[in-house]
């Protein structure tokens, strides 16, 4: 077996729109495409014994044990290969069920597909259940714990701490996008202007005053203190002089903690004597030359977490112990203990495993224990020096135990420090009682509260702490996205995602958008290149001044990672037609429709679909989509236009020259296309396709009919407007277009705006593209001899697997065969094409150059326009 190729999926995408997380893999079984598991001796027997857990998965039988039903019954490899590495996923902490295998056009070469929770804990069971897979057929041994262990440390490395992620999952269930902004913990939840940052538990309204207060724990002692807040007396030190004067001052027993340190590190607790105080004050100072002396407080660790300056949840913390029982030895108790389920690796589960270090060996010694000793029956052996859930602690909830007055001083705290998000150190008896009743005092002021003792404890009720955090960021009414127009298609995608931006631009947006020659924020390009995949989309979601976003989405980020939004409001398909076709197992219309259709899956239910109906796969999806859908026909008296007339719904169609809204028979001209620049006085009728298109997106969208018009009006085509769309430079004997057509529905598009153009030679330059099928790249050269006079082929930059010798024959069989009497010749070099064609061109000649590099051909024809324009000024 052999790994073509793995895919990582993060957006919506053809397997799911719904599930964006998924893995792709191109899996050739090779000569194990002849071995069904049936036919593998003792396979099944060898797959049960190393992950028996697969009797869980139901399959396609619908029962439990249904897939090892069917391996009995035989199935290929990729199958097995999918649940294998669901299963070890879900083994290592991450729960994930969805899965297919399919096979290719290609015999024995399948797509195998699965859901992931950490991207390159995908990627890792991927490629493990592939190496698995050859160990059972092989019957070889395979190290499965090895495996899922490395699974988890790659989990624990990659995931979202247990705070971060539950803001995460409250932001999903309310249908707020996020995005991680890097590999740590900051979050960007909603779009555009719309967004809101977290990292861990700061957001971006906490104050960083506040931040550095908190850490100060000094300062905050201080300020507490002076606002009637009950705090631990004692005093800062940095030496032993020090130290022994506060001890004097306070007395036994005393805690020692760093002054910049925080989750207990550097910290001795219960000191009672000053051997014992001196190496704490070493010990701290690993961490913070000053330390902070105080008098130790008796009592229980709670926890009282302020959001928003609103009390909302109170834990009792324990640190890591384990219990007596007059038998087991501490360390045969620890093992013990860890065996429980609710206990995991890192973040995985509830609790944490407990582990054995400095901390716990200094605690056992203060005990004259070691991991030896055997402790009383109902002994309590506490095992690390401080509650933290992280080092294997655990939490009992006390949120609705908390006294009035206890919560009252919580909440002023939260003000005095000025954290938004803030989490109270409290020792005291009880928080039943006043603090002041009690004799428990405030500990420390913790900035980026751990949440995870209060959504899970051991004990007691869990609390969504993560909503009001949410809650805070987005109060009712706020929005949390911007508005999206998704356009996508084979041709017109550019054209048509700059008219609808132009349109939002000219109603007062500051608009993004991307496309096929770069992403622009108000007109200004910020990135140069083919800029309508995932990441593209990303960086305007990103931009915190965008207000609309437009973008233009191609097929080939689609199949190679998903869309770069959720979803979207209004999705445009300007058509579908052949291009691209023999690539990614697209080979015909009926598959590339089925990328195209991603986007309009991804609109709203409550959103737009705006659908071509001259175009016949377009029409297909017709009855198929969730989202409200209006249609745009060059036609008037198109089918699909006269029933969705009858039925009262919205399109847009070119009619007696207008570009016109139609609401069932009531017509709402918008415009003349004859004045309008981009269809070239309706000479272009592509053009007026993507007029339309734009008219009838930003229409449905909300813009008034009079401010479309104005800005179809002032959508004033040009090079540096609309690179290679139809840009037309004048010269005193002769003209140059260039354009981007590049498949036969593009070329057919050239040939009938050429059709109106008067020209006593019409010279052509093109190419044919390597990854085409023969048909297409032949069929452009049939085009291309209908519309030419002379044709000029030249060579593609890239080449893409064929030789020039291989495209220039299937060129040169497709304008024969259109039958005309048409002159061609072969210049290798585009520029040297160009020229030539220039060099050659008399009175009256047009020349349109059909370039895939659209800025080398522009480049060279304004430098030969300025040219002559130098020239006729020196002969003025």
């Amino acid at each position: 077996m052999k790994i073509e190729k793995i895919q990582v999926l993060r957006g919506p995408n053809i397997w799911s729109i719904r599930r964006p997380n998924l893995i792709q893999m191109r899996l050739d079984l090779e000569e194990v495409e002849d071995l069904p598991t049936n036919k593998i001796d003792g396979f099944r027997e060898r797959l049960q014994k190393l992950i028996p857990s697969l009797i869980t998965h139901r399959c396609s039988e619908g029962v439990e044990g249904g897939f090892f039903q069917r391996v009995d019954m035989g199935t290929w490899m990729g199958h097995v290969i999918e649940h294998v590495a669901l299963e070890i996923q879900t083994i290592a902490g991450m729960d994930t069920g969805f899965g297919r295998t399919r096979e290719t056009r290609t015999p024995g070469v399948y797509n195998v597909v699965f859901s992931y929770l950490e991207e390159n804990c995908g990627v890792y069971a991927a490629e493990q259940s592939v190496e698995i897979a050859r160990h059972l057929i092989d019957n070889r041994d395979f190290d499965i714990e090895k495996c899922i262990q490395t699974l988890r440390e790659i989990r624990e490395g990659e995931r979202l701490g247990p705070s971060t992620g539950s803001i995460v999952q409250e932001a999903k269930a309310r249908k707020i996008p996020w995005i991680r902004l890097g590999r740590n913990s900051l979050v960007q939840l909603g779009y555009g202007v719309n967004q809101q940052r977290f990292q861990a538990t700061i957001t971006g309204n906490t104050s960083s005053i506040a931040v550095d207060i908190a850490c100060n724990k000094e300062l905050t002692k201080k300020m507490l203190d002076e606002a009637a807040i009950p705090v631990p007396t004692g005093d800062l030190v940095h030496d032993e002089e020090g130290l022994e004067r506060v001890v004097q001052k306070i007395g036994y027993p005393l805690v020692l903690k760093p002054l910049d340190g925080n989750h207990g590190k550097g910290s001795s607790i219960n000191v009672n004597d000053f051997e014992t105080a001196k190496l704490g004050l070493q010990h701290a100072q690993n961490y913070s030359q000053k330390v902070i002396v105080e008098r130790y407080i008796t009592g229980y660790d709670f926890r009282i977490l302020v959001i928003n300056h609103k009390m909302v949840a109170a834990a009792r913390r324990v640190p890591a112990h384990i219990i007596g029982d007059g038998e087991l030895n501490i360390q045969q108790l620890i093992d013990k203990e860890n065996l429980d389920p609710r206990r995991g690796y890192g973040h995985e589960n509830v609790l944490t495993e407990i582990t054995v270090d400095k901390d716990t060996n200094e605690l056992l010694e203060k005990l004259n224990y070691t991991l030896e000793t055997v402790p009383k029956n109902g002994e309590i052996v506490y095992l690390k020096s401080t509650a933290n859930l992280s080092t294997g602690g655990t939490s009992i909830d006390v949120t609705d135990m908390v006294h009035p007055e206890n919560i009252t001083m919580a909440e002023r705290v939260s003000r005095i420090i000025g954290l938004d998000v803030c989490g109270i150190d409290i020792m005291a008896e009880n928080l039943t009682q006043p603090l002041k009743e009690s004799g428990g005092a405030i500990l420390e002021v913790n900035a980026a509260p751990g949440f995870r003792m209060h959504l899970a404890p051991s004990e007691g009720l869990p609390r969504n702490v993560a909503a009001p955090i949410v809650d805070m960021l987005y109060p009712q009414g706020k929005p949390t996205k911007i508005p999206i127009i998704a356009v996508t298609g084979t041709n017109g995608k550019t054209t048509t995602t700059r008219l609808i931006s132009h349109i939002v631009k000219s109603n007062g947006f500051r608009v993004g958008f991307t496309t096929s020659d770069g992403i622009y924020i108000q007109n200004t390009m910020l990135t140069k290149g083919d800029t309508t995949g995932p990441i593209s989309a990303e960086f305007i979601l990103k931009d915190p001044t965008v207000e609309f976003a437009v973008l233009e989405t191609a097929r080939g980020g689609i199949l190679r990672s998903g869309l770069g939004f959720s979803s979207c409001d209004i999705g445009v398909l300007t058509n579908i037609k052949e291009d691209h076709l023999g690539m990614n197992d697209i080979h015909n219309l009926r598959d590339l429709t089925k990328v195209k259709r991603v986007v309009m899956d991804s609109v709203k239910k409550d959103g737009w679909s705006v659908l071509n109906a001259d175009d016949e796969y377009s029409m297909r999806l017709l009855n198929d989509l969730d989202s409200k859908i209006a249609i745009f026909s060059l036609d008037e008296n198109n089918s699909h236009i006269k029933k969705f007339a009858k039925e009262g719904k919205v399109t847009c169609v070119y009619e007696e020259g207008f570009v016109t809204i139609k609401k069932g028979d009531w017509k709402i001209r918008i415009a003349k296309a004859h004045n309008i620049p981009i269809t070239m006085e309706a000479k272009a009728k592509f053009m007026i396709s993507n007029v339309l298109a734009a008219s009838l997106a930003t229409y449905l969208y909300g813009f008034e009919i009079e401010d479309i018009a104005n800005s179809l009006r002032t959508f004033i085509p040009s090079a540096a407007l609309t690179p290679g769309r139809l840009n037309i430079f004048k010269f005193k004997k002769f003209n140059v277009l260039i354009d981007f057509a590049h498949n036969p529905a593009g070329y057919e598009a050239i040939e009938d705006y050429l059709k109106n153009v008067e020209a006593t030679k019409k010279i052509g330059i093109i190419s044919g593209v390597g990854d085409r099928r023969d048909e297409d790249i032949k069929k452009c050269g049939l085009i291309a001899g209908r519309m030419f006079d002379y044709i000029i082929i030249r060579n593609e930059k890239h080449l893409r697997g064929r030789t020039e010798e291989e495209i220039n024959e299937l060129i040169i069989s497709g304008i024969q065969e259109a039958n005309r009497n048409v002159s061609y010749e072969s210049i290798p070099k585009e520029i040297e094409a160009l020229k030539h064609a220039m060099s050659m061109a008399e009175e009256g000649t047009f020349i349109t150059a059909l370039s895939d590099v659209v800025t080398n051909a522009i480049d060279l024809v304004q430098e030969y326009q300025n040219r002559e324009i130098l020239d006729e000024g020196k002969l003025i």
